[in-house]
């Protein structure tokens, strides 16, 4: 395995990244990005490389948000807006605002409502939801299809 400066020279972005798009707080994500890496040093000795690096610091990145998220619940109006460079997942939501999408996604069963996150809101690939779950590219298209289709008869609704 690569040091662990490389390893934040080459991924610090992509978890950066990830964090933004999860959280669209700039200075957020930069704490968030660092506990990510503080972790990631912890728990170096149990990565097994049986998936990319960038993968393994996504899940963690993952883990170090829902962590913050349970000690920190929001209490603030979120903006009505989808993300800037919304996907083509976005559009096929359609004029929903941000909250009628949230709501929406919130009610989705599990695993098919972390996968939309993950792929809405994080922009991972399907391989990259596959190994965050451990499962492979097709289960994560599978589930978000299933998912988008709920989705889409409950806008219908």
């Amino acid at each position: 395995m690569q040091s662990m400066d490389e390893i934040y020279q080459q991924y610090a972005q992509t978890v950066y990244g990830f964090l933004l798009a999860q959280t669209r707080e700039e200075n957020l994500a930069e704490e968030l990005t660092q506990e990510t890496f503080y972790q990631a040093i912890r728990t170096s000795d149990r990565f097994d490389e049986s998936c990319k690096v960038s993968t393994w610091l996504c899940a963690i990145a993952k883990n170090v948000l829902f962590t913050y998220r349970r000690k920190h619940p929001v209490t603030e109006e979120m903006d009505e807006t989808l993300p800037a460079g919304a996907s083509t997942e976005n559009e096929a939501l359609g004029n929903l605002g941000r909250m009628e999408v949230l709501r929406l996604l919130h009610g989705l069963p599990e695993p098919g409502r972390e996968v939309m996150y993950l792929r809405v809101f994080g922009g991972l690939s399907f391989a990259e939801i596959g190994e965050v779950h451990g499962k492979s590219e097709n289960w994560a298209r599978v589930t978000f299809y299933r998912a988008k289709e709920k989705l889409r008869k409950d806008v219908e609704k």
